[in-house]
This record gives C-alpha cells, structure tokens and sequence, in this order.
C-alpha cells in the first residue's frame, strides 16, 4: 500500500531534475526571455490603433494660400513633414514606396472653392500597408474638410445635432491599443512555451536516452508527469508574473485593475492544462521536428479564436462552441475581467472552476497516453 501512494519528495527531486535541464539548454532558456520581454514589447506597438509618421507629399499646381493651409495641416507625429513634388514624380514616389499618401491640388483649385463649385482633390494612397491607408485616408480627409470650413467660414464650426451624445470610455480611457496587444501577447507566449517546454522535456528524455533510466527507477509515470508540469509550469508562471510586472505595468505603463494575485491563480491552473497538453503532444510526437509540427496544428487556432485577437461574438456558433473546450478561451475572458475591470472571486469563480476542470481532463488524458508510451520503449 506504501507503494501506490503518491511521493511528493520524488516529484520535487524530478522537477529539479527538470530545471537543471532547463538551465542547461542556453538557447531555449534565452528562447523564454525574449518571449516574456522583447516580444511582448514589439507585439504590443508593432501596430499603433493610430497613424504615426506616416510619409506623405504634395503636388501643389494651385500655389495659393488655401493650397499652403492645406499643406501645413500635415504636421508630425501623425505625418512626416510633406514633400513638395512634382505631378511627374508622383507616381515614381509610389512606386517605389517613398511615399504612403500623395495629394494632388489641382490648378485654380482656391478659385473654385470661393466661387462655390465643388473641386476634386486627387489623394493616392499606398494600400500595401491596408492599416496605415485606411486610418490615414480617414485623417486626409477630415484635416481637408475642417481647413477647407475655416478657410470659407472664417471659424470650424460644428453642426449642431439634435442629441448629445455623451461617451465614457471605461476600463482604456486613452484607448491605449498597446495595454490590450501586451496583456493578450503575455496569454498567448505563456500558452506557447509551457506547450513547448513540456513537450520538448518529454521529447528531450527519449532523445538521451534518460526515459529509460527512469523506466527501472521506483518511480511512478503520476511522478514523472507532475514533475514535468510543476517544473515547466512553474517556470512560464514565474516568466508571466515578472513579464506582467515589468512589461506590461512598467514599460507599457498600463494599470492593473484587479488582483493580480487572482490573475495569477489562474495562470496557474492554465499552465496546468496547457502543459498536460504539451505532454500528451510529446507523446504522440518521437521527434522534436515532428512537435514543432503538431504545436503549430494546435497553438494557432488556439491564439486566434479564443477570443484574444477577434472578438468571440464575431465568429461562427459552431467555432464558438468548439472553442468552449479550450483552456485559453476561458482564460483569456479571466484575464479581461480582472485586469481590465478590476473582477474579483465571485464574478470570474465559474471561469475558474471551468478552466480546473479542462486542466483535469486534459491531465488524466495525458497521463493515460504517457503510461502507454512507456510501457512501449
């Protein structure tokens, strides 16, 4: 009976074995920091919600004062200083993407507007870059038309509407794109590399040949397994907490809402069952090539529709429902609730105990698969 229980000394001495294993593979150990620091950053201001820099130029064929006013709008940080060209050089400054905007005033352009005929203006965009035409297109044009209202109107009035509308922006009041961006980019490189590290731990014994040796050991495969998962776990939980604390609140500067004790609670039993599955993929993987394989199969649909990049109302009922059996979609509305908006245990506690229970499964899923490739080496 002393046999069947459970030793948690063996685990720990396991889990260290782990670590050191870890703490000698350099390049994956680098691998971990980058993940929780450089991409994080680079994730979270690759893509600004706003313009930012972008060059543009200017065919001035009217030479007026509007046509002045028009160009001196264009002012940084949303635009580089305009370049003055000629109609000739247009389209070689498209071409060759000098340039991502072109506005073309036509000659008498003034003329017709104080004459109150509707003049064309001619702005050629750069749609390669589909973000940065599309907010920018948006830019060109209400700077014109608000130039174009003061230079008639001697004022930029406003039209009257017959009911105020009165917007409180709760929760990003900056509406900060970088404080979503670093926070989803935390869930999605902790969802990784705990799928990475378990699998490749697994993957890495049978390659040495150390499976073996653990084989003739008293050592149960309950042991061997909760040591893999306490150990990678407990590195990725380490790597999010700081990642959190440093990038995100730090760098980015975004405030935390909640507990972050809470949060992390639930980055724990995350990584519970993320790195039970990369366990299982170890096991059907005899490869290291052959799980890269299998993490991309699994890691991209899990990124892309939990909710994290698109909003989950968006999609499909079916890929709804499907997804209700992944960790990361629960996990991704716990880390809105309590980071954003500040929820506490009794709001986030069915997200909780449905993110323990899919963790669990996944475990004993795991665990039986692990058994079976044992008894086969």
């Amino acid at each position: 009976m002393k046999k069947l229980a459970l030793s948690w000394h063996v685990v720990l001495q396991l889990a260290g074995k782990e670590l050191r294993s870890l703490w000698r593979d350099r390049l994956l150990l680098l691998f971990v920091v980058w993940a929780f620091s450089g991409a994080i950053y680079t994730a979270a201001t690759a893509m600004p919600d706003r313009l930012v820099r972008a060059p543009i130029a200017v065919v001035d064929e009217d030479q007026t004062v509007l046509s002045q006013r028009l160009i001196a709008a264009f002012i940084p940080p949303d635009f580089l200083v305009p370049d003055l060209i000629s109609l000739g050089a247009m389209d070689a400054g498209l071409d060759t993407g000098r340039y991502s905007f072109v506005l073309d005033i036509p000659p008498g352009f003034q003329r017709d507007v104080l004459a109150g005929r509707r003049p064309a203006l001619q702005l050629n965009v750069d749609a390669t870059q589909m973000r940065q035409s599309f907010v920018g297109t948006g830019y060109v044009q209400s700077m014109i038309q608000l130039e174009l209202q003061e230079f008639v109107q001697g004022e930029r009035a406003v039209a009257m509407s017959p009911v105020e509308l009165a917007v409180r922006m709760r929760f990003n009041p900056t509406s900060n794109s970088a404080w979503f961006a670093g926070v989803m980019e935390v869930i999605n490189m902790a969802t990784m590399l705990s799928i990475i590290l378990a699998g490749a731990a697994l993957i890495r014994e049978r390659e040495h040949g150390t499976l073996q040796h653990l084989l003739v050991m008293p050592v149960r495969p309950t042991e061997i397994m909760l040591a893999k998962v306490l150990a990678m776990g407990g590195v990725v939980l380490l790597a999010s907490t700081l990642s959190l604390r440093l990038m995100v609140q730090g760098v980015l500067e975004m405030p935390i809402g909640g507990s972050l004790a809470l949060f992390m609670a639930g980055v724990a039993l995350h990584l519970f069952a993320t790195t039970s599955m990369g366990i299982f993929m170890g096991t059907v993987a005899r490869s290291m090539p052959q799980l890269a394989l299998l993490i991309i199969l699994v890691l991209l649909p899990l990124q892309m529709l939990s909710g994290g990049m698109t909003p989950r109302e968006s999609m499909p009922e079916v890929l709804r429902t499907v997804m209700l059996l992944a960790p990361t979609t629960h996990f991704v509305s716990l880390a809105q609730a309590v980071l954003y908006r500040g929820a506490g245990v009794a709001i986030v506690w069915p997200t909780l105990l449905a993110i323990a229970a899919i963790g669990a499964a996944f475990f004993f899923a795991s665990l039986g698969r692990f058994r079976k490739s044992l008894a086969q080496e």
